[in-house]
């Protein structure tokens, strides 16, 4: 037994497995597809379900990986303890209906004795209680004596998370030795304690649990074989934790020098090193197999895990973003097994940075106001923040429960997580409320109890027009025979031209018919697992039966313009990619009748001049007028040509792939045009943020370019009949109209302080003297203008004066002035306080500066009466 490196390891189990006739398979993504049971992949069998129920068929009846898997579930201990992570890699070796039990554990024994080198002595299997067929493989095949085979029961060693295949298994534990013992008599395997470590499990599938404890036979016998990489390496490095292994105390390391910390220097630090370096992990991964961080699902995840790195950092005393630094650590250390990492590094930094940037906002925010309802807390006696207090934090910004709980600790506090947990309920309710207002579709698509072997043909890529069979109706919520006309309705069918909305697609509009029958279809969608389609309309006459044959016609005109739209949508990420740079992912779009919508990573928003060079590409594409190809191909086929795929999605072995020239080649099941130049011309509208790292291009293309262009020229044409010109010279007669206002203005400038001037004399002569300080309140019939210009010339001629100056606007508007000269200011007059008083008497309020404030006033009729009062204002503000 030798020291050997995390990803040496790594590499030695997959080789030997190789030679074991197995097929190396890489790390599925993090997301996972076609799977509802799970947010994220937490086992190496979980991406392998379909082939171990048999749903699919495996690529090779025997297969390798080394699977990433996050688990959430302990997170709250991750940190306080060097056991617990959130992210692992599981090395595994499966068999769909190959070989069982005997294989199984015989070449586990072999890899950890001969390959590894482990000492024999120093390994200790256990089995199923009641599993003698595995005991006797133990027992008579390998040789391990009887007294170190140890027996355990349904909670130790029957393999099973959430639904889906599992089975009894067979673990193998290592003996680290006495150091990490407990030090009590008896102490062995199954011990709490950390000196027997479980390094291996086989687990024999032989059941498929449906979720609900409910158990039947697997068609046929599995393997699935999990072995945690990290532990093994702990073994391997004869180290205390994870947290010690190479490549994760290489990522501690990165941390300590920026932090100035030291892991084993204290508990708390320890704690903080340990949080951030599981978690920093867990995100590089999960954002280069695409998750975003946002505030539901596994995008929440994310964030949870991001922010609470970064809170960690700040208990370290790292008061600036450092999280994206650490990531090229985690790259360089898992860049060589997951290639994908370094492709994508500078998307991961900038997505961890801009997420640590908006986390220092909203803790500055959040941890004020919780503060706030903490104190408020503790002055009425209590030791709980109320879980309504908790809600607000988390809804209205953004501060993550878990944080506030972790701060509430620190203060001897806690919250009532049941009821925010009812509150969180409450709102899930709501949003569940408003997904039933969608009607039969909504209804529908959970189950409509149809056999699971019935599903819907799609011909629509080359059939506009096709007959389909009624396999099952819908209307007003209820499953039902026959619908008559005046009614809404789903169908199900077994053939269909009618196109799905999906990836980013709208759905097909158009007409089913049979005899007098017509239906209005104006939604089409899939049922949850993607196998039927819900045509959804209203019946316009006649009655439609279950067993009816409809002829289903496609709106053409609706469909060539949605196609002329998603083949732009192609163009238009090859002409970002060109103009903002490879990192330039899909992260969402739409795809509507001549209008598209596509969201993109990007981490500025772009310039008028890049709009107009993506702009520029995608039109001189069109205008080429390439070929655009549509074919199906197996994967490897298509990532050989180069094809683009969709971040983070997951495809099948077979393909569908469109080409337009040797421009763009992408990944697509959506329709297409067949040439470039059927997309007429393509229009940007719009260029704007949605979320973090992420923007958002809308365009048009076709007829709503079309309109756009008539809206505007028409536009064009008013203004220059309103400017007396012709649209070719209306730049230049605008230019003309622009300094002709700039000479009226000054003209107006000029009269209105020779109208000054005129009115001064006479305001001064009114003026009364208060306490040494000259008085003026006065009614103007003048614009609110020619007053400013008067106050401006009292405050500038009047040193000692204050001048309360009035004039209405409208039927109950009145706008109001005072200033205050230099002396008068000297003597105490503030024109902030006077005008606030003044504006009071009339029903309106305002303020200001000491020498200038403004004011409105509502109530024209007690505009005399606040003047008069002016010099009593004064006279109590200047003593």
């Amino acid at each position: 037994m030798h020291y050997m490196g995390l990803n040496e390891i790594r590499e030695k189990f997959l080789e030997f497995f190789e030679s074991k006739g197995h097929l190396r398979l890489p790390s599925f993504s993090l997301i996972p597809q076609g799977d509802k049971s799970l947010l994220l992949i937490n086992s190496g069998m979980a991406p392998l379900k379909p082939y171990f129920t048999g749903e699919q068929e495996p690529p090779r009846r025997r297969v390798t990986t080394c699977q990433k898997c996050i688990r959430t579930g302990d997170i709250e201990n991750v940190g306080k303890t060097a056991r617990h992570g959130t992210f692992f890699e599981m090395l595994g070796n499966f068999s769909f209906g190959d070989y069982f039990k005997e294989e199984a554990i015989t070449w586990s024994w072999e890899f950890l004795t001969k390959v590894m080198e482990i000492p024999e002595d120093r390994l200790y299997p256990s089995i199923y209680e009641n599993d003698d067929e595995a005991f006797e493989i133990w027992n008579k095949k390998i040789g391990v004596p009887a007294d170190r085979i140890f027996r355990f029961g349904k909670e130790d060693n029957f393999w099973e998370h959430g639904s889906g295949p599992c089975g009894p298994c067979s673990e193998i534990y290592f003996d680290r030795g006495e150091k990490y013992g407990c030090g009590k008599p008896g102490c062995t395997v199954g011990c709490d304690c950390d000196r027997y470590m479980e390094v291996w499990n086989n687990v024999f599938s032989q059941f498929n649990n449906d979720g609900h404890g409910n158990y039947t036979d697997l068609i046929q016998k599995n393997i699935d074989t999990g072995m945690g990489l990290e532990r093994l390496a702990v073994v391997m490095q004869d180290v205390d934790s994870l947290f010690d292994v190479d490549t994760v105390k290489n990522i501690t390391d990165h941390v300590s020098k920026i932090s100035g910390k030291t892991y084993g220097e204290s508990y708390k630090t320890d704690v903080s090193l340990r949080v951030i370096t599981d978690h920093i992990r867990s995100t590089v991964m999960m954002i280069c197999d695409g998750v975003i961080p946002s505030n539901e699902g596994r995008g929440y995840v994310l964030r949870r895990l991001l922010r609470r790195a970064a809170r960690h950092g700040k208990l370290l005393g790292i008061n600036e973003p450092f999280l994206y630094k650490v990531c090229d650590t985690v790259i360089h250390e898992s860049g060589g097994a997951y290639p994908a990492l370094i492709e994508k590094q500078e998307y991961i930094r900038k997505v961890i940075q801009v997420e640590e940037e908006r986390f220092d906002a909203t803790v500055d925010a959040g941890l004020s106001i919780l503060h706030d309802m903490i104190e408020k807390a503790k002055n009425a006696g209590s030791k709980e923040l109320p879980a309504a207090d908790a809600f607000k934090l988390h809804d209205t910004y953004g501060f993550p429960i878990d944080l506030t709980i972790e701060i509430l600790e620190e203060q001897g506090m806690s919250t009532d997580r049941d009821g925010f947990d009812a509150l969180i309920q409450e709102q899930k309710e709501r949003s569940r409320e408003d997904r039933k207002r969608m009607g039969d579709v909504g209804w529908a698509s959970e189950d409509l109890g149809l056999d699971k072997s019935l599903k819907t043909e799609f011909c629509g890529y080359t059939q506009l027009e096709a007959e389909g069979n009624v396999l099952a109706l819908v209307s007003e919520g209820e499953s039902t025979d026959a619908v008559r006309a005046g009614s809404k309705v789903t169908v199900v069918l077994d053939k269909t031209p009618f196109y799905a909305e999906m990836g980013g697609q709208v759905p097909d509009y158009g007409t089913m018919s049979h005899g007098d029958c017509e239906i209005e279809i104006t939604n089409v969608q899939k049922n949850g697992d993607g196998r039927i389609y819900l045509h959804s309309g209203v019946v316009k006459s006649g009655v439609v039966s279950r067993g009816d044959t409809l002829v289903c016609k496609v709106d053409k005109e609706r469909r060539q313009a949605i196609c002329r739209s998603h083949t732009a949508t192609h163009l238009l990420q090859e002409a970002l990619r060109q103009v903002l740079g490879s990192h330039v992912e899909q992260a969402g779009s739409y795809t509507d009748a001549d209008h598209v919508r596509f969201d993109f990573t990007h981490f500025a928003a772009m310039t008028p001049e890049e709009i107009a060079k993506v702009e520029s590409i995608v039109n001189n594409i069109i205008l080429e007028g390439l070929e655009v190809r549509t074919d199906e191909m197996p994967i490897e086929e298509a990532k050989k040509l180069g094809a683009m795929a969709l971040f983070g999605e997951k495809y099948g072995d077979i393909v569908r792939v469109v080409r337009a020239g040797d421009v763009s080649i992408e990944f697509c099941g959506g329709t297409h045009l067949d040439n470039t130049a059927k997309a007429g011309m393509f229009k940007i509208v719009s260029e704007a943020s949605v979320a973090a790292g992420v923007r958002r291009i809308e365009a048009l293309t076709g007829r709503k370019f079309l309109e756009l262009f008539e809206e505007r020229q028409k536009t064009l044409n008013d203004t220059a009949a309103a400017l007396k010109t012709t649209p070719t010279d209306l730049v230049q007669r605008a230019d003309q109209v622009v300094e002709e206002i700039r000479g009226l203005t000054r003209n107006v400038d000029s009269l209105n302080s020779k109208i000054a001037e005129m009115k001064l004399s006479e305001l001064l002569n009114a003026a009364e003297d208060v306490n040494g300080v000259s008085v003026i309140a006065a009614k103007l019939d003048d614009t609110p203008e020619v007053m400013r210009s008067i106050g401006d010339i009292l405050k500038e001629r009047n040193a000692n004066g204050v001048a309360v100056l009035a004039t209405v606007t409208g039927e109950s508007k009145i706008q109001l002035l005072c200033v205050a000269g230099k002396d008068a200011v000297k003597a105490g007059a503030h024109a902030g306080k006077i005008i606030k008083e003044v504006a009071k008497l009339c029903g309106g309020g305002g303020g200001g500066r000491p020498d200038s404030a403004s004011a409105g006033g509502k109530k024209p009729e007690k505009l005399d009466e606040a003047l008069q009062a002016v010099c009593s204002v004064v006279a109590g503000i200047v003593k």
